[in-house]
């Protein structure tokens, strides 16, 4: 298998400015930046291939050592170098100053600071734009390092000198205790000039941005045993929303392997629905209710415009199961030209899953619609009537195979946690219109929720296995099936559920980690042999955790909640999985990750104050 310097997916941390955000190695290197907004080309992406992309900064001392940490309360990433001749420490941070910010100018700051000593630091910046493919021509004006991305034009500045040669920029630095330098890599229109930068400027975008970060945090309400974690998982969380969409991205990478080496590579820079929604209650949970304001205006906008969508509507439902920032469909394709996170191949954008059918999707947003009204400032009469109509389509449509929450690209089929999360989209249409005495034929709606619980309980619940399946007559087990409770369809301690989470405990649990399924079992349709090196879903595992607190299981809960703490990398964030070595797969950091943890947690948290 093909192996590649440089750091694995767990050796990061993330900055980004609610638009977009970067990756910075506990190397000093920031190894994947997308200018302007997440799901746009990088200009480095050294993470995917070493030749696509990297900024560079650090000490000249191959022996230093280097720890990470976040500024407090912060999103601004501190990165800690300790060599035989001093110590520094790289501040990056991508300025936001205030929430909504109609002036917001895009900036990477990179400041270092001596703290002891003198040490010799490079920088060396080598920007490869549209995923590596293109060699920049850099200009240099007036000491400010000019070059262009398509339409993107950024520049870079500094305090110090800077060189340019063969499409990259460089600096030499002897950097002396108490003296500090200067990077800021701004991204700016066709005609726009440089603002430069300086050391009082960078000091207030700091503050600036440091009391951004603490102000937001400041109104969560969460105050139990595990702040520390849930605080870093509303942070995380955060900055994958798309403040002038609304929008809230599943992660903010692509192609980062499922198996090293394997061909599990997908673009999870996009809204799907599912996770959005999901973003939400875990932030509805936590008192954050502007992010779900901003979700349910993008949410509206594309239901607004499904109902133009003919054909594709009819076959896919009238809401897609993402979508790019704009509300488009982003087709998938592949980027032959890079070699992958240590040779993991293909590297892809877009995702195929677009043109899936995914009819769990419905019961989530819904669950969000719900949550929000009953939360925060509830819904709109135009909301309300696109609920109705697509409520109405599912009514029609609920019993139509499809490709579940786990999008396999197989046949379709009649998933099980398809037919809850439909179960929970009509129950929760019923709850809003009784609550609020909103207009519903909810004679019908009892009807549909009533036939697809007989379905579950029927079609979905295995005798032999003595346990709820992965597919309506299937003998396969699904992690998903431990939601049930969750969305209360199914009392925690109904014996079918308990018998089913014991069976998930003996086939797809080990060490408190949860496979999502039995690959050697659950054809998903890759088919390409990764499937006996997947790891567990670090979602499943939370999941996991909230099954065995609902049941009254709580010592088993805190010990499972404790040994996953131990699988997040040095910050607390997560990726997608977890492999048999216990290294982070996936896209990273992973929303469904930590929208998990934090459910997870508060409802532990509230178990045991009881």
């Amino acid at each position: 298998m093909p192996e590649h310097d440089g750091p694995h997916i767990a050796d990061h941390g993330l900055v980004g400015d609610l638009r977009t955000a970067a990756l910075v190695a506990t190397d000093g290197t920031i190894d994947w930046f997308c200018p302007g907004r997440f799901d746009a080309p990088s200009v480095f992406a050294a993470v995917l291939d070493p030749d696509a992309g990297a900024w560079r900064l650090g000490p000249d001392d191959p022996e230093a050592r280097s720890q990470q940490y976040y500024h407090p309360e912060t999103n601004i990433l501190v990165t800690r170098f300790m060599t035989e001749q001093g110590v520094v420490e790289v501040q990056d941070f991508m300025p936001v100053l205030r929430a909504h910010d109609p002036d917001h100018h895009q900036r990477l700051v990179r400041r270092v600071v001596g703290l002891r000593g003198s040490v010799d630091l490079t920088m060396h910046m080598a920007p490869r734009p549209d995923y590596g493919a293109t060699d920049p021509d850099l200009d240099v004006h007036d000491g400010v390092v000019r070059f262009a991305d398509g339409d993107v034009h950024l520049a870079l500045s500094s305090t110090t000198d800077l060189d340019v040669e063969d499409h990259a920029a460089t600096a030499h630095v002897a950097l002396e205790a108490g003296e500090a330098v200067l990077f800021v890599l701004e991204v700016l229109a066709p005609d726009e000039e440089s603002r430069g930068c300086c050391e009082a400027d960078v000091e207030e975008l700091f503050d600036a941005t440091a009391a951004f970060w603490r102000g937001w945090l400041a109104q969560s309400t969460y105050t139990g045993r595990w702040r520390e974690w849930v605080d870093r998982s509303a942070l995380t969380l955060k900055l994958l929303c798309h403040e002038p969409s609304g929008g809230i991205v599943a992660a903010p990478t692509t192609s980062l392997p499922e198996t090293i080496g394997g061909s599990r590579n997908w673009d999870y820079r996009f809204v799907w629905v599912r996770d959005a929604a999901f973003s939400v209650y875990a932030l509805l949970r936590l008192g954050f209710t502007d992010e779900a304001s901003a979700f349910v205006r993008f949410l509206s906008e594309r239901l607004g415009e499904a109902a133009d969508d003919g054909e594709e509507a009819e076959r896919l439902g009238p809401l897609r199961v993402l979508y790019d920032l704009d509300g488009d469909i982003p087709h998938e394709r592949e980027l032959d030209h890079l070699a992958g996170h240590r040779g993991s191949r293909p590297v892809r954008v877009g995702n195929q899953a677009v043109d899936q059918l995914q009819l769990d999707v419905y019961g989530e947003l819904i669950d969000s619609v719900y949550l929000y009204d009953k939360h925060s400032r509830g819904i709109s009469h135009d909301a309300w009537t696109d609920l109705t109509r697509i409520v109405g389509w599912l009514v029609d449509n609920w019993e139509r195979p499809d490709a579940g929450m786990w999008e396999i690209r197989g046949e379709p089929r009649t998933h099980t946690t398809s037919l809850v999360m439909c179960w929970v989209a009509v129950e929760r249409m019923m709850r809003i219109a009784r609550r609020r005495g909103l207009p519903g034929d909810l004679t019908e709606l009892a009807a549909t929720r009533d036939a697809i619980y007989e379905r579950v309980m029927t079609d979905c619940w295995n005798d032999e296995l003595g346990a709820f399946t992965a597919f309506a007559g299937g003998d396969v087990l699904d992690a998903g099936t431990l939601l049930m409770p969750m969305v209360k369809m199914v009392a925690p301690d109904d014996p079918r559920f308990l018998s089913t989470l014991a069976v998930i405990e003996e086939r797809l649990v080990t060490d408190s980690l949860v496979l999502r399924y039995d690959a050697e079992t659950f054809d998903d349709g890759v088919g390409d042999g990764d499937e006996a090196g997947e790891g567990t879903f670090s979602l499943c595992s939370f999941w996991y955790v909230e099954a065995l607190t609902r049941s009254g299981r709580h010592d088993e809960a805190r010990l499972a909640l404790e040994k996953m703490f131990t699988y997040a990398n040095h910050l607390g964030q997560y990726a997608e999985q977890v492999g048999l070595n216990g290294e982070q797969l996936g896209n990273f950091p992973q929303a469904f990750t930590h929208l998990s943890l934090v459910s997870a947690v508060i409802n532990l948290d509230r178990s045991l104050g009881r």
